[in-house]
């Protein structure tokens, strides 16, 4: 549900489910002049998360302040308290299902709950003792009453019992286009382009910026687009509107890792993104893109190389986990250790920028001096691979960058509290984050930092959000605008014409 004033004179009554208030610690502030419910059994399921050192413990510990501050006294708890917004927060306890003989009872006979008693009867499970809880206020309230729950599920079952049932909608972005054009399967890129005489379209070219007043509030700052020649369509200037109607050409499309290689921006997709990467102006990039399109490799590689060159001081690395087993904390290991699994991408990338490529005159020459050693056979072991330890060990290109600080491995789980001074932060898989964890990590960001936040839409196993409530589209539709914040959308995958096929046709 929204937070968008009702045009109804009759107060709504909504139950919510504990994953929304998981979702938002505030959810329960946000419907207006409505009567909002949290069911007993959302403290037990709360009670269960509250020593997670996770973001959702955090939300629960929140959860519990909210509510121990609203309700402050017995009396308060059961009669419920005035919200500022004009609406009501009560808790329910349903006198409707009891716990008796070491077995749970319905008490009451209604309409609707006898039917919820009927089609979902193990009352053990929470989730069907709030359902009743639902369709208990529904049967004796005093207005329309709405589950409000993120389990798909709850909502199927609710609606089985003429029960009406919504996801949160408070943090929901819906007017993002960009969403739905980046989701679909094409290899076809899809970007936004103005036609201009050919003559200023020369000028802009060389000179690196052109004003268009006649233009001016039609972009937002930051948008990447192509100016095109009138009279010939077919030849346009990539460019980034800043604003009042000027646009400036793009400064940097390649990237240069000392020591180890250089790429090559290989569509116009990336070329936006690597002049936002570089452009010390824009300190908040956030991308959207399929599998394949580079968001990995060409972010990390414009960060490394300005860390090299001294812009940043280091750079830091996280990516979303979502565990199927065990939280973080109980897997062995120092907290690389911990991640590495989940950060191999990063690592990867990592491992492609700096090695060096080796030259083929320069592979043979050292074959024929390894045959010349061993009398006309390859010694055994001759030819190294990569940096060793003393201890004979082989060490992966990036663990000097880990060991001596300058690259950083960070669990969002630990970052709050923090501040990030001097940093470019990039955080992967950023559309697994919730729109409160997103807020945590954007907020860290301290003066002469930089962060990024990439991610798939089309690739979502957080069951609390989905390509509208994440944390991605909700920090680009939320900042959008300002002139610290670039967006930039991939379309075309680059890793291999097999990878592009495939993940257009599978």
């Amino acid at each position: 549900m929204g937070n968008t004033p009702s045009s109804a004179s009759v107060r709504k009554h909504f139950v919510l489910d504990t994953n929304v208030l998981l979702h938002d610690p505030q959810s329960m502030f946000c419907f207006q002049e409505h009567v909002v419910w949290v069911p007993i059994e959302v403290l037990e399921e709360l009670d269960r998360f509250k020593s997670e050192n996770t973001t959702r413990g955090a939300n629960a510990r929140e959860v519990h302040r909210k509510l121990n501050e609203r309700f402050p006294s017995a009396n308060a708890m059961q009669s419920g308290v005035d919200l500022p917004s004009g609406g009501r927060l009560q808790v329910c306890i349903n006198a409707a299902v009891q716990f008796d003989g070491g077995k749970w009872h319905a008490a009451t006979q209604s309409a609707r709950f006898a039917t919820a008693q009927a089609l979902f009867p193990d009352f053990s499970r929470t989730d069907n003792r709030i359902l009743a809880t639902a369709a208990h206020l529904a049967d004796t309230g005093q207005g329309p009453t709405i589950l409000v729950t993120k389990d798909l599920n709850l909502q199927l079952k609710a609606r089985s019992l003429g029960l009406e049932a919504q996801d949160y909608r408070t943090d929901r972005v819906e007017d993002d286009n960009d969403i739905r054009r980046t989701q679909k399967r094409s290899t076809e890129e899809d970007y936004e382009s103005v036609e201009i005489p050919g003559n200023r379209l020369q000028a802009f070219a060389s000179e690196g910026h052109i004003a268009l007043p006649e233009l001016k509030g039609t972009f937002t700052p930051n948008q990447y687009l192509l100016l095109r020649s009138a009279d010939a369509p077919e030849h346009g200037v990539p460019a980034r509107y800043k604003d009042d109607g000027v646009f400036q050409t793009l400064h940097r499309d390649h990237v240069a890792i000392r020591g180890g290689r250089s790429l090559q921006a290989l569509n116009l997709g990336q070329r936006y993104l690597l002049d936002a990467l570089y452009d010390p102006e824009i300190t908040l990039v956030t991308v959207y893109g399929k599998a394949g399109t580079g968001k990995t490799l060409l972010t990390v590689g414009a960060a490394l190389e300005q860390v090299q060159s001294g812009e940043f001081e280091k750079m830091l690395i996280t990516r979303v986990i979502m565990p199927t087993g065990k939280d973080i904390g109980f897997l062995p290991g120092s907290k690389e250790e911990k991640m590495q699994p989940w950060l191999q991408p990063a690592y990867d990338a990592l491992e492609h920028l700096l090695a060096r490529p080796r030259k083929p005159e320069q592979f043979e020459s050292k074959k024929a001096s390894a045959r010349k050693q061993g009398g006309g056979k390859t010694v055994s072991g001759s030819r190294q691979v990569g940096p060793v330890t003393n201890g004979g060990k082989q060490v992966r290109p990036y663990e000097p960058l880990l060991q001596s600080g300058i690259l950083e491995v960070e669990a969002i789980t630990h970052i709050r509290g923090r501040s990030l001074p001097r940093s470019i932060f990039i955080v992967d898989e950023a559309q697994q984050l919730t729109p409160h964890e997103a807020k945590t990590l954007v907020t860290r960001m301290g003066r002469g930092s930089k962060m990024v936040l990439i991610g798939d839409l089309g690739q979502i196993d957080n069951p609390y959000v989905d390509a509208h409530t994440n944390g991605l589209v909700y920090t680009r539709n939320k900042l959008q605008g300002q002139d610290f914040m670039a967006h930039v959308n991939l379309f075309k995958g680059e890793r291999s014409h097999m990878a592009e096929v495939a993940a257009n046709l599978m």
